[in-house]
């Protein structure tokens, strides 16, 4: 359990003192910074200066904080625990850009993924959504909460049982039948392998669906929800050929061909991107030479063995 942690003053456009507390330090997290690397600066930090509060109430229960997972450009996520159990909250952006207000941005984001919690409600594979986030009886609106799944992120060179993708395989039809894509897939942090060796899916911030109370309005949106949900199905046959090719049916030459046309195009735009990015978070010395996000002062949950 974290040290008392002594009250921040922010700016009026940032987020209420009563909300979030300490300036960002990898000590606060239990975690000396690398050698040479420096935290992210305010303009990189969903959060600015400060980090995810010391304490919050989810459904009237209490919880503390127990550690900071992750604090990006879009949100600090954090694992809390109560007396009945733990969550996971992530605190989504409410930092502006060069004095650009941004909260707004947080709000939606968090509503996003409360959104398709309570959509996927019930499907074995999805945490269940836990309530609202409130500090001192006053509700964050950029926050969200979830179950937390005790067990890691899918390692790249981890070997899984045999029931790990015909489980993941089902868990992904489900999500489908719910008129919703991910669309986020590729990345393995989003994949999480609980104690029993059983697949769960997160972060559905960029997922898309069909709008459930206008049927008719979701009719010329279903072919956008197929291409979707297409590059869902590809992105698991790469998890499962990468760790599992005993299983995938096909061989590692065979998965450029079946790539589709648009995510082709998606990586001519986002690989430039990316890479821009990292070489101005090694240019301001937040990451080291290789780029590699596993440098950081807080580095991405992708990059540690424990995860939420």
């Amino acid at each position: 359990m974290p040290g008392a942690l002594r009250p921040v003053a922010v700016a009026a456009h940032a987020v209420p003192a009563i909300a979030m507390f300490s300036p960002s330090s990898p000590a606060a997290a239990g975690r000396p910074a690398p050698k040479g690397v420096r935290p992210r600066p305010p303009l990189f930090r969903a959060l600015g200066q400060v980090e995810p509060p010391e304490a919050v109430e989810i459904g009237g229960e209490k919880y503390r904080r127990i550690e900071v997972l992750k604090h990006d450009s879009w949100a600090a996520t954090a694992i809390y625990a109560s007396a009945t159990g733990k969550a996971l909250c992530k605190f989504n952006r409410r930092q502006p850009i060069l004095h650009i207000p941004m909260a707004w941005l947080g709000q939606r984001l968090a509503a996003r993924e409360r959104h398709f919690h309570t959509r996927l409600a019930g499907v074995v594979g999805i945490p269940a959504h836990l309530g609202t986030v409130s500090v001192d009886g006053v509700e964050l609106p950029n926050a969200f909460s979830r179950e937390f799944i005790e067990g890691h992120v899918l390692d790249r060179h981890q070997r899984v049982d045999d029931d790990f993708f015909p489980d993941f395989i089902r868990l992904l039809a489900d999500v489908h039948a719910r008129d919703v894509a991910h669309v986020d897939l590729h990345k393995r942090e989003n994949v999480l392998v609980d104690r029993d060796g059983r697949p769960w899916l997160i972060d559905f911030q960029i997922s898309f669906s069909l709008p459930s109370d206008a049927p008719l309005l979701g009719l010329p949106l279903r072919s956008l929800l197929r291409i979707l949900q297409q590059c869902d199905d590809y992105h698991l046959l790469k998890h499962h050929l990468h760790h599992r090719p005993d299983q995938a049916g096909l061989e590692a030459n065979e998965i450029d061909r079946r790539r589709p046309w648009w995510i082709r195009l998606h990586r001519r735009f986002a690989v430039p991107f990316r890479t821009l990015r990292r070489q101005l978070l090694v240019g301001l010395g937040i990451r080291g030479r290789s780029g590699q996000v596993s440098t950081e002062a807080f580095p991405e949950v992708a990059h540690r063995r424990r995860a939420a």
